[in-house]
């Protein structure tokens, strides 16, 4: 039975959630403010975190980043948010999230991303080791060069970038983009997989002179450049 730690100060929404996922088989703990998701984050590191930002005691993004310091780097860490500009949610995915769902959210869409994020989906078919140009992807050890440079990505990022790369020089849609790396191609018009795509192109151009290795192609997906 997974174990998700549930971090909202809403009384109402912590109840409405608190029921929803022990209805569907979790085994849920629950934190109200920052300090008390610390502690019981520290006595017992959860499958899954499920963060509201807008706590009473601490900035969530804050939290995000204190819990991913400690937390298993497999634990996911979802988070919860009425923020809706696009640079506030990268904010969130770069402290540590590994997704995030605004607010107000459809209850069958957080089932449906939470099973995805806890059925870990092996990306480790095919080679242990994917290179496109300069870029090598080690899915043994979970490591990005970039030439000799080291790309720190969190798990989702790794797991798009696997996809991309396996298929350097060809589109990928959408579509599969979302099966392979969420475990839901019908998600595949959300925000979603812009959002990461935005945080991963920036890394890696961060890493790489500011070179894109990331282009999108309107209306069908995102091709991987293999450069040298």
């Amino acid at each position: 039975m997974a174990e998700l730690l549930v971090v909202e100060d809403d009384a109402a929404i912590a109840d409405e959630l608190h029921r929803a996922l022990v209805g569907h088989g979790y085994a849920v703990v629950r934190a109200e403010n920052g300090r008390q998701a610390a502690e019981r984050a520290r006595l017992r590191p959860p499958d899954l975190v499920l963060l509201d930002l807008g706590l009473p005691d601490i900035d969530g993004v804050d939290l995000c980043r204190r819990l991913r310091a400690f937390l298993p780097v497999e634990t996911v860490i979802v988070v919860l948010t009425a923020r809706t500009r696009e640079f506030e949610v990268v904010v969130a995915l770069d402290a540590g999230a590994d997704d995030y769902l605004t607010k107000p959210f459809r209850l069958t869409e957080l089932l449906a991303r939470l099973r995805a994020h806890l059925r870990r989906r092996a990306t480790s078919s095919g080679p242990p080791v994917i290179r496109a140009g300069a870029t090598t992807v080690d899915m043994n050890t979970r490591r990005v060069h970039i030439g000799g440079t080291e790309v720190r990505l969190r798990p989702k990022e790794f797991e798009l970038l696997a996809v991309l790369a396996r298929s350097a020089g060809a589109v990928v849609g959408r579509s599969r983009l979302m099966a392979e790396v969420w475990d839901d191609p019908w998600l595949a018009a959300s925000k979603t997989l812009d959002v990461h795509v935005s945080a991963l192109r920036r890394k890696l151009a961060d890493a790489d002179d500011g070179r894109t290795r990331i282009t999108t192609i309107r209306g069908k997906g995102y091709r991987y450049e293999a450069q040298p």
